[in-house]
């Protein structure tokens, strides 16, 4: 696989590990997956619960976990590590600004569209910016946005497909319509991105569902530059959630991974069992607030508190809770180091390419 740049950033192997939260990503999984080249990714969606130590209220202690997360990953590595922050958080700007002065490599921002993001800039930041869409008119807006707003333009493109784990930046009927596949939004985007190419060279990453070195193959066939991934990372031995939540991806199977409603009003892709049955039950419901993390969640109208579900499935308690995860995550099979999973998709493409070059020359 060819290295690729973020701006003046070399990115060896251009994988990005997917920002995955609660604590499911964190200093341990980005670390190691800089370590081989890739771009590691911590998510900051809930840090205030796994730092619940901290001083000061919810927000203080979000902000507290990062730079905490951020400090724990530095010291394992050298590599490049990036922040996933979700729009749609509450505290979504005081996460931004506090990657920026912690001097983080990238902060990718999706769930909602970040057009402000670039205004949390200094003057001597450094930051990369890279905004997660669903569409190549999500990306077209953001451009000209940035440009018009801020005289810049993002340093690369996450395009997330509907087969992505988590929220989805889709609506149902639109999961299992081949227009708005991956396959079918990649070259969107490319030609997008490619109509700047005299301003900036914005490379294009392809995320959702991607869980062999074939698939990363053909995406960069397509014109992507690198891939996102996130489920097959959830079963190594880096992952910062507990051997439970593992094992809930180990054991499952395809018909177990559904979509369900979210709270932050997206669709989202997760593994059942009996927290999601005891939901559609409506005996899940919160009785109170503590956080108000998600700007659009009303808890007196929501079916249930969503951080308290993921921060208790992280942490093992499934009764409590449940894991996201992406359309193929019952691929998974055992438990690997994040060396070896890497390994096998730089395999699997060369493989993979060996056979795309003759088939590519025949045509």
């Amino acid at each position: 696989m060819k290295p690729f740049f973020i701006g003046n950033i070399e990115i060896k192997t251009p994988i990005i590990q997917g920002g995955m939260g609660v604590g499911i990503s964190l200093s341990g999984l980005a670390s190691a997956v800089a370590n081989e080249g890739g771009i590691g990714v911590i998510s900051c969606a809930g840090l205030g619960l796994l730092y619940p130590k901290g001083k000061g209220d919810y927000t203080e202690k979000c902000i507290c976990g990062l730079k905490e997360e951020i400090h724990k990953a530095r010291q394992k590595t050298k590599g490049i590590i990036g922040v996933n922050i979700m729009v749609a958080l509450s505290n979504y700007a005081e996460m931004v600004r506090t990657a920026i002065s912690e001097k983080i490599d990238v902060v990718f921002a999706g769930a909602g569209l970040p057009l402000d993001l670039p205004l949390y800039l200094t003057p001597e930041s450094k930051t990369k910016l890279v905004p997660i869409v669903s569409s190549s008119r999500a990306a077209k807006i953001i451009c000209d946005k940035w440009e018009k707003n801020y005289n810049y333009l993002p340093d690369a493109i996450v395009v997330e497909g509907p087969k992505a784990g988590g929220h989805l930046g889709f609506k149902k009927e639109q999961l299992q319509d081949a227009q708005y596949a991956l396959e079918a939004l990649i070259p969107e985007v490319v030609a997008i991105a490619t109509s700047y190419k005299e301003k900036k060279d914005i490379p294009v990453i392809a995320a959702g569902g991607i869980s062999t070195g074939e698939d990363i193959a053909r995406f960069m066939q397509l014109g992507a530059s690198a891939v996102q991934m996130g489920s097959i990372f959830v079963t190594t031995q880096e992952c910062d959630a507990s051997e439970t939540f593992k094992e809930v991806y180990i054991h499952s199977k395809p018909e177990d991974v559904l979509i369900i409603e979210s709270p932050v009003g997206m669709p989202g892709r997760a593994i059942d069992g009996e927290f999601i049955r005891n939901v559609e039950k409506g005996q899940e419901k919160p009785k109170c607030c503590s956080f108000h993390c998600i700007k659009t969640c009303d808890y007196q109208k929501s079916p249930y508190c969503i951080i308290k579900a993921l921060y208790n499935a992280a942490k093992g308690n499934m009764k409590r809770g449940y894991a996201f995860a992406g359309s193929n995550a019952f691929l998974s099979d055992k438990i690997r180091s994040v060396k070896e999973v890497i390994s096998t998709l730089n395999t699997e493409f060369l493989l993979a390419t060996c056979q795309l070059v003759p088939a590519k020359m025949k045509t």
